[in-house]
């Protein structure tokens, strides 16, 4: 009985430990290093189509892109220090029309890859899902795939 009596008091015990420190995390903003701002934005906004929002931090060499949803895109430009990029270190989007934005590169002569980096193929999962993968103009790699909106 006393064992069970203490591991009763041990699991409420801890069970209220862990009820004080919980919490949960919401994707807020991913903010990137760049080169040239005004560049970046052009390519955020013009190739991507996404929408330039108020900087709120008022703070010069950074500028804000909405990602939908609350979330946010900041491109900064103040520190200088080199970045070292790969393919894995990735944003994904995904799209309703993935042929409309395959144009859109094709267009603009920017080149991209499946996953394995074969030029201009398109990347097709176990699941029929559809990726390519291309670089900003800072080197990021940028999935885009076509995964159901919601």
């Amino acid at each position: 009985m006393k064992k069970l009596t203490f591991l009763l008091l041990a699991f409420i015990f801890t069970g209220s430990i862990w009820g004080q420190n919980s919490f949960t995390l919401k994707m807020d903003h991913l903010a990137l290093s760049v080169n040239n701002l005004d560049r970046s934005v052009d390519f955020y906004t013009n190739v991507l189509k996404l929408q330039e929002i108020t900087n709120l931090t008022r703070k010069e060499g950074i500028r804000w892109i909405s990602l939908g949803d609350g979330k946010e895109l900041h491109l900064v430009s103040t520190i200088k220090d080199p970045v070292t990029i790969n393919k894995a270190v990735h944003v994904a989007f995904k799209i309703a029309n993935f042929d409309a934005l395959l144009k859109v590169l094709e267009n603009k002569n920017i080149i991209y890859s499946d996953w394995p980096g074969e030029l201009h193929k398109i990347n097709i999962r176990a699941d029929g899902i559809k990726q390519i993968y291309f670089q900003d103009p800072d080197g990021y790699w940028i999935e885009v795939n076509s995964v159901k909106l919601d």
